[in-house]
C-alpha cells in the first residue's frame, strides 16, 4: 500500500465524501482521485517516466494536491519547495535535484525567468493560474504550459507504472550545516506509513476535518495535516496561508475538529482580539510541531480556548513523525510526548549505548518511517543513519513513563516561526558582502517567531549601515532567514584555533536578558 493506492482506495469505497475544502470549491474522494489520474496521465503524454523528479513551486490549494499525488501516480519523485524562495535557492534545488518537470504558481513566473537558461534538466514547466497573477496580467512564455491544458490532455483511468515501497517518492531539501541544503529521500513506504501511523495515533477518521494551513512544501503539513486524513477518509480544510482571523472563520464555519500549527501561530491566535472559545467548539485536538512551545502560552491557549494541544516531535529525514503526546493518557506539558506506532525513538551517548532513565543524550530513530538517505550525499547519509537507526542530533531525555524531552537543539540551529535557519546559510551570504571581514550568526530569542536571526559582524568599511546589510541579505534569503537584526564589533570571540566561537555570543546575549 502506498499513498496513491490508498487515496484510490478510498475513492472507491466512499466517492461522494468531501476530500477537501478550499475557499468556494470543494472536491469529493471520487472527484479528487479522478483529477490525479488525469493529471498523472498529462504528464506521461509530457514524457515523464518513473523516477524522473518534479518539483512543486507552489502554495496551499488544489493545484499541490493534485499535482502531489498525480507525479507519485505517473511514477515520478515530487521536490516541494517554498515558492518565496529567491532564485539562487531555487536554482541551487532543481540543478542539484535534477528537475526535469518544475509545476509553479504564476506568480512564480519572474523568478523562474530569471533562471532562463540555467536549468539544463528542466523540459518542462506547468504554471498554476491564480487571481493575484491574472490581476498582474501574468502571461505564460511560450515554453510554459498551463495545468489546465495538461490536466484537459490526460485520461482516465490512468493507473501508470507499479509504485514499489523502496522507490523514492519526495525529496525534501533541508538546510544544511555546509550552508547548501540536503536532499531526505523518502520513499512510499516512509510517507505512507508515518501518514498512516499518525492518522492512527491520532484517531483520525472520516469524521474529523483538518485545518491544513500550514505550508504543504513543509513535512508537517504534508503528512500531519494532508496525507493522514486523507488515508482515513477525512476532510482537508485548505487555507492558502496562516490569518487567525481565517482560522477561526472556516473552524467555525466547517466545524473543524484538528488544528496543526507551530507555536508561533498558536501565539498569534491566542493573542488575536476577536478569537473566541465557541470558534473551537469542535475541535477536539491541537497538534503542536516545528519548535519547542511555552509551557506558559500551551496552558493560557488551552484555558482560553477550552481545547488539548498535544506536542510532537518530527524531523525530515523521519517523514517526519516520530513521537505525540498520547490521546489515551496524561498529557505531559512540555514534553513531546511517547514513540507513536511502530517508532523506536531511544537515548544514546556517544558510543550509541542507550543511557539511563533521566540522563541527557541523543535522540535516535529507528522504523519504517526513517529516509532511505540523502539524495547523492553518501558520505553524510553513512553518518546520519547508523545501523539502521537514524542520528537525529538532537539531545533529549526519556523519563520513567516513556515521555520524552527536548533539551536543546542541533548545535547551532535557529527556528524561526517554525522553519530552520542554519547560520552558515546566512554567513556564507554575509562573507559575499565585499565590505564584510567576519560574520557570525545565532539565533536570540523572540516573541512572536520563538527565536530570530541575529548576526554579528566585522566591516572594513565604517560606513556600512544594518539597514544596508539586511536589504544585502533580503536579496539573497528567504524572508524567513533574513537578519532581524546585525550588530557591527571590531573583533568576533575566537578559540585557540581561531575558530569564532558562536557559544560566547549566546552567552553573552543570555547574560544581557538576564541583567535586563
Amino acid at each position: 500500500m502506498n499513498l496513491v493506492s490508498r487515496l484510490e482506495q478510498i475513492a472507491s469505497q466512499k466517492p461522494d465524501k468531501r476530500a477537501y475544502v478550499f475557499e468556494t470549491t470543494e472536491a469529493t474522494y471520487g472527484e479528487l482521485n479522478g483529477a490525479v489520474m488525469k493529471f498523472a496521465s498529462g504528464l506521461a503524454k509530457l514524457g515523464v517516466n518513473k523516477g524522473d523528479h518534479v518539483a512543486l513551486l507552489l502554495g496551499n490549494s488544489p493545484y499541490f494536491v493534485v499535482s502531489l499525488y498525480g507525479a507519485m501516480r505517473a511514477g515520478a519523485t515530487v521536490i516541494p519547495i517554498n515558492p518565496i524562495y529567491t532564485p539562487d535557492e531555487i536554482h541551487y534545488i532543481l540543478t542539484n535535484g535534477d528537475v526535469k518537470v518544475v509545476i509553479a504558481l504564476d506568480l512564480v513566473i519572474p523568478t523562474l525567468m530569471k533562471l532562463d537558461g540555467r536549468l539544463p534538466s528542466v523540459e518542462h514547466i506547468i504554471i498554476c493560474e491564480t487571481p493575484q497573477g491574472k490581476e498582474h496580467g501574468i502571461i505564460l512564455p511560450e515554453k510554459m504550459k498551463s495545468f489546465a491544458t495538461v490536466l484537459a490532455t490526460g485520461e482516465v483511468p490512468f493507473f501508470g507504472p507499479a509504485l514499489h515501497d523502496d522507490d523514492v517518492a519526495v525529496i525534501l531539501y533541508t538546510s544544511g550545516t555546509t550552508g547548501k541544503p540536503k536532499g531526505a529521500m523518502l520513499t512510499h513506504k516512509n510517507l505512507y506509513s508515518n501518514a498512516q501511523d499518525v492518522a492512527d495515533y491520532l484517531k483520525i477518521n472520516e469524521d474529523d476535518r483538518v485545518i491544513a494551513t500550514l505550508p504543504m512544501f513543509h513535512v508537517f503539513c504534508l503528512t500531519v495535516a494532508l496525507n493522514a486524513p486523507l488515508m482515513n477518509g477525512g476532510t482537508v480544510l485548505i487555507l492558502p496561508k496562516f490569518s487567525p482571523g481565517d482560522v477561526f472563520r472556516i473552524a467555525s464555519e466547517q466545524k473543524a475538529t484538528v488544528f496543526a500549527g507551530v507555536p508561533t501561530m498558536y501565539n498569534f491566535l491566542y493573542q488575536y482580539p476577536d478569537g473566541k472559545a465557541e470558534h473551537f467548539s469542535h475541535i477536539r485536538l491541537c497538534i503542536s510541531g516545528g519548535a519547542s512551545m511555552p509551557v506558559a502560552l500551551l496552558k493560557n491557549f488551552e484555558k482560553k480556548f477550552q481545547v488539548i494541544v498535544s506536542e510532537g516531535y518530527g524531523l525530515s529525514e523521519a517523514s517526519p513523525v516520530t513521537c505525540f503526546n498520547p490521546l489515551d493518557r496524561p498529557r505531559k506539558p512540555g514534553s513531546i510526548g511517547t514513540s507513536i506506532i511502530n517508532v523506536e525513538n531511544k537515548i544514546v551517548n556517544e558510543l550509541g549505548e542507550e543511557v539511563p532513565v533521566g540522563e541527557v543524550g541523543e535522540l535516535i530513530v529507528r522504523g519504517p518511517n526513517v529516509m532511505k538517505g540523502y539524495y547523492k550525499m553518501p558520505e553524510e547519509t553513512a553518518h546520519t543513519i547508523r545501523d539502521g537507526w537514524l542520528y537525529t542530533g538532537d539531545l533529549a531525555k526519556m523519563d520513567e513513563e516513556g515521555y520524552f524531552y527536548i533539551v536543546d537543539r542541533k548545535k547551532d540551529m535557529i527556528i524561526v516561526g517554525g522553519y530552520n535557519v542554519y547560520p552558515r546559510e546566512v554567513e556564507e551570504v554575509l562573507y559575499s558582502h565585499p565590505d564584510v571581514v567576519e560574520a557570525a550568526v545565532i539565533g536570540v530569542p523572540d516573541p512572536n517567531f520563538g527565536e530570530a536571526v541575529k548576526c554579528y559582524v566585522v566591516s572594513k568599511n565604517k560606513q556600512l549601515t544594518e539597514q544596508q546589510l539586511i536589504a544585502y541579505c533580503s536579496e539573497h534569503l528567504a524572508k524567513y532567514k533574513v537578519p532581524s537584526s546585525i550588530e557591527f564589533l571590531d573583533e568576533l570571540p575566537k578559540n585557540t584555533t581561531g575558530k569564532i566561537l558562536r557559544r560566547a555570543l549566546k552567552e553573552q546575549v543570555l547574560s544581557q536578558s538576564g541583567a535586563q
